[in-house]
């Protein structure tokens, strides 16, 4: 298994960027990762503000994988996530919903240990991995690696886990795939402006879907499909998700747009990933059994 090692990060994804390492369609390949704060908290007395934005949020990579081009789409299956045995929570003035009532910042280091995030000694939760950061470089330039966006990006959406599937556009050759960011555990809204921070190793499997573009970013298990978007606001990522998902189940069966509309009244959930970085995070979820019947799939095998 190709290891692309946590020395190796960006602080932005772009199209400029030199790979990191090389791989092949149908290739696994592990990513170390920092965590967002580039593993500089190590102590409750280390606070965000001795950080520095310029180190915010570092994601491994870039990958370049053999064959993709601009047109094409990037699966990332996420075969395993492994975190380190404690993570870091902040709570910092200005930053997230409730930073407008938070006036001093401060620091806690959760551990994790026996399949548990241990909060507090009354207070632990089940584990539950997932990757904030993943995407592939625009076309023109690079973007923040705290922003999400078309690209992926800053996505900060739980149900990247194991076992789910990740598609990405390819908009540059190579499609130059970066991952960061994880999170032991995180609600939905990422609300306190973080999750259970951890640095570890991610196992993803690439293939390369050719010549299929699809409207957004998409995340598929075996439950749902998610379509994603990220705009300044909630309302705009709503519409523009909602908009995504209309057109592409348009294109993909041929139904009229207010037979598909009425449809996603009924089944289309909308819900949020997050509302704390640069761009806030919609997803609309679409069960797999809908999605099979009307054939938009895209790993059909579930």
């Amino acid at each position: 298994m190709l290891t692309i090692p946590d020395t190796r990060v960006v602080y932005a994804i772009g199209p400029d960027a030199a790979p990191a390492a090389t791989c092949r369609p149908g290739d696994l390949v592990e990513f170390e990762t920092k965590d967002c704060f580039g593993n500089q908290i190590e102590k409750e007395c280390d606070l965000f503000e001795n950080v520095g934005w310029s180190t915010i949020n570092p994601a491994t990579g870039p990958l370049y994988v053999e064959g993709a081009v601009p047109g094409d789409t990037l699966k990332v299956t996420v075969e395993n996530i492994e975190v380190r045995p404690y993570g870091v929570m902040v709570a910092v003035p200005k930053l997230g919903a409730f930073g407008h009532l938070i006036k001093e910042s401060s620091t806690r280091i959760v551990p994790v240990h026996g399949g548990q995030a241990h909060f507090s000694p009354s207070i632990s939760f089940p584990l539950d991995p997932m990757i904030g950061v993943i995407g592939t470089a625009p076309a023109f330039e690079a973007v923040l690696c705290g922003t999400p966006g078309p690209h992926g990006g800053n996505m900060d959406t739980r149900h990247i886990r194991k076992g789910a599937s990740v598609y990405l556009p390819v908009s540059v050759p190579g499609a130059l795939l970066c991952i960061g960011d994880l999170h032991a555990v995180m609600a939905d809204g990422e609300v306190v402006v973080c999750g259970v921070e951890v640095s570890g190793k991610v196992s993803v499997r690439i293939d390369v879907l050719k010549s299929i573009v699809l409207p957004c970013p998409v995340v598929e298990d075996a439950e749902n499909t998610y379509f994603l978007s990220s705009a300044e606001d909630l309302d705009e990522a709503s519409n523009q998700v909602l908009e995504a998902a209309l057109y592409h189940i348009m294109s993909r069966t041929g139904m009229a747009l207010e037979e598909v509309a009425m449809l996603l009244s009924l089944t289309g959930h909308l819900e949020i990933s997050q509302i704390v970085d640069p761009l806030r995070t919609a997803r609309l979820r679409i069960p797999a059994p809908v999605g099979k019947k009307l054939g938009i799939r895209l790993s059909p095998e579930r």
